[in-house]
């Protein structure tokens, strides 16, 4: 197993305040890593941290080899990441923002109008390309912001939540989009809500208070429960919160 994704005792603290209470946990190379846990259970923090975007308060992680502490720069050049919010220019058309974001990730100019044109074709969005994206359907948007996200082709993604607020037959659309990436050995690291989302996950975490409480794969987590779903599974965990947040 080839790890992508490495973290011991990661923590972050804001004042007195706890976010991250020492997590620890690998991801191998081409996994599909599910991180879960109720609003306020640290995930995003935990992410942030992992992404370079937020300094650890302890502990120490490595992503696609780079340490967090000390090469927070050169994890975010070796990462795709979409936010919940996406990252997509509405105002522009759907071809000036896969060129933008090409150039943002440092894809050698050469190469622009070539990938481009590639993923255009691969989304099926050639007739779409002088649209401009705030009028394209969200689970289009989600799906181009999904591959503008891999367009400089990084061995990692981190999705936060890619599917909230799209219809079911649009969800099972971009995870055929995350199994073809992780069959070409990307590391897909994604938070979600939606638990039968966790049944496509190779493995996952839930997260409660700051601390990850269960690790394992979907199948063993329901089997360790007694639980039928995973929806099951974290109903549980998450009964056990504490403390509120967003």
């Amino acid at each position: 197993m080839t790890t992508a994704i490495s973290a011991r005792d990661l923590t972050k603290r804001f004042g007195d305040f706890t976010a991250v209470d020492h997590i620890s946990c690998e991801v191998a190379r081409g996994e599909i890593f599910g991180f879960l846990g109720a609003n306020g259970a640290g995930k995003t923090t935990a992410m942030r941290m992992l992404c370079g975007l937020s300094h650890p308060s302890g502990g120490e992680a490595t992503v696609a080899g780079f340490d967090v502490r000390r090469q927070p720069e050169a994890i975010k050049a070796a990462i795709g990441y979409m936010s919940q919010r996406f990252s997509l220019y509405e105002d522009l058309k759907v071809w000036e923002n896969i060129r933008l974001y090409a150039g943002i990730y440092g894809v050698p100019r050469r190469e622009i109008p070539q990938r481009t044109e590639a993923l255009l074709e691969r989304l099926g969005l050639t007739a779409e390309r002088d649209s401009f994206v705030g009028s394209l359907p969200l689970g289009w948007k989600q799906k181009l912001a999904f591959s503008v996200a891999m367009v400089h082709q990084p061995p990692i993604v981190f999705l936060d939540e890619p599917t909230g607020g799209v219809d079911p037959v649009a969800r099972r659309q971009f995870w055929e989009l995350i199994y073809q990436a992780a069959d070409r050995g990307v590391t897909v690291f994604v938070t979600t809500h939606y638990m039968d989302e966790a049944e496509y996950c190779d493995r996952v975490s839930i997260m409660v208070d700051g601390r990850i409480e269960a690790l394992d794969s979907p199948r063993a987590l329901k089997a360790a429960f007694g639980a039928g779903s995973m929806t099951e599974v974290f109903a549980r965990l998450a009964r056990r919160a504490t403390r509120e947040g967003g």
